[in-house]
Formats: structure tokens, sequence, C-alpha cells
């Protein structure tokens, strides 16, 4: 039998256990986020269209960034996104070409020489369009497909290269320079059919802009000069890319 002591204490203690328990913070589960709500938050749209698996779009856009990361309030290109990128779209047998956008202000010459040789070497047929600029070290950028586009507003600034911060005054910083000047000019001539005598010139115009030296082309004058392959939008470009697809895989039957 139980004792009248051990039935009000067993009792005691369950509600005990009660209040321990009580006070002990629930877990709650993580909110599960709605993804049509992330969708309108970072890119503005309720769906996003799937991309078609035999083409790889590639973006260059804002200010091609170097091994210093820019401001944060500027939009910036990283190189080590755009990399591994070409990387994975050359050795993906799904992906017969490469579409890339550009609509950049320039930035740094190590990094943008890197992604165009890239782009450059890439097995597959690629298309570039140059939507809004290609300025500085996007014409290397836009002359590494094997054909280029530019739409009639877009515009394209030839200038010579140039630094910020501490500067040392003597012979060998011009000729560094200078060294560096001579490999976009190489990569520019051998992507695209300017001659050297008229990029010189219009690299070093004194007379186009004010305080600076160089030109800026717009979307006819940069074809016009042989820097860029024609004037045309994106269905030009993607129809251009498969052709260039259908011609590679012709020639492979």
């Amino acid at each position: 039998m139980i004792k009248e002591k051990d039935f009000f204490n067993s009792i005691n203690n369950k509600s005990n256990d009660k209040n321990i328990m009580s006070t002990q913070p629930s877990k709650k589960q993580p909110p599960v986020k709605n993804r049509k709500l992330e969708n309108i938050e970072s890119l503005g749209t309720i769906n996003i269209p799937n991309m078609p698996k035999d083409i790889h779009f590639l973006s260059i856009v804002g200010e091609i960034e170097g091994h210093i990361i820019s401001p944060p309030q500027k939009k910036a290109t990283k190189y080590e996104h755009i990399i591994p990128q070409i990387l994975s779209a050359e050795v993906n047998p799904q992906i017969k070409g490469v579409l890339t956008i550009l609509n950049t202000v320039g930035g740094d010459v190590e990094a943008g020489l890197a992604i165009s040789e890239l782009i450059s070497s890439l097995s597959k047929p690629k298309v570039s369009l140059v939507l809004g600029g290609g300025h500085s070290i996007g014409v290397p950028l836009a002359t590494s497909s094997d054909y280029s586009f530019i739409v009639p507003t877009a515009t394209m600034t030839i200038h010579p290269i140039r630094t910020t911060g501490l500067v040392i005054g003597v012979p060998q910083t011009f000729r560094h320079f200078q060294k560096m000047q001579q490999r976009i000019i190489n990569f520019i001539l051998r992507k695209s059919t300017i001659d050297k005598d008229t990029l010189l010139d219009l690299m070093y115009d004194t007379d186009e802009l004010a305080n600076d030296v160089g030109t800026i082309l717009t979307g006819e004058e940069a074809v016009k000069y042989g820097l860029i392959n024609e004037v045309g939008g994106l269905t030009k470009a993607i129809n251009k890319l498969k052709e260039l697809i259908g011609d590679k895989e012709y020639k492979n039957i």
C-alpha cells in the first residue's frame, strides 16, 4: 500500500517538474522564408525565367575590382567570381557557348586583362555585347570574344593607363607604365581589326576630353574604327552565338 505521505510527495514532484518545464524557453523553429518574397527583395520580380543550359551568360558590370576591395557604395565585378564561371563553362560539356554582357567603367588592369585572356582562350564560341559602356580596361574585355556587338547608345573610352597613390618620380616608373600600356595595346590589336596607328591616335588624343587624354567612341564609331564587329543588341548577339555554335558542331561531325 502507498502511504499517504509518499502519495503527496509524488504529486509535489510532478508539479515541480511541470514548473521547471514551463520556465524553460521553448525552441522555436526558424521561420521559413518565402521564395517569392526573396526574389522580390533581391531581383524585383516574383518569377525568374530559367536560363538555357547550353549558353552561359557572363555579366561584367560596374568597376573591375582588383586585389584591393572596392568601396561598398560602388558596383563591382570581382575577378574571383568571374574566373570560376569561365573555367566551369570550359569544362562543362553541356555548355556550347558563352555570351558576355558588358557595362563597365573599367578598373584594375591586371584583373581586367586576366579575365580577357581567359575569355579569349575559351575553346567554345563566345560573343560579347557592350551595353551602356565598355570603358578603359573594358575595351580588351569587349574584344576578347570571337565576335563583338555594341548597342548604338553605348560608348567606349580609350585612354592611357593611370594610377593613384604614391608615384616615384624616376624613369623606371615611366617605363613600367609603358610596358603595362603595351600589354593592353597588343591584346586589342590581336583581338580586333583596328590598326595600331589609329588606336594610338585615339588613345593619346588631347582634343577630345577636357583635362584628360583619350577618346570617347559611340557604338557606330567603335565599329567604324574596327574595334567592335557590329552594331546590335541582345537578339543579334544570341543569334550570332547560335550561328557560331552550329558552325563548330558542323565542323566536328
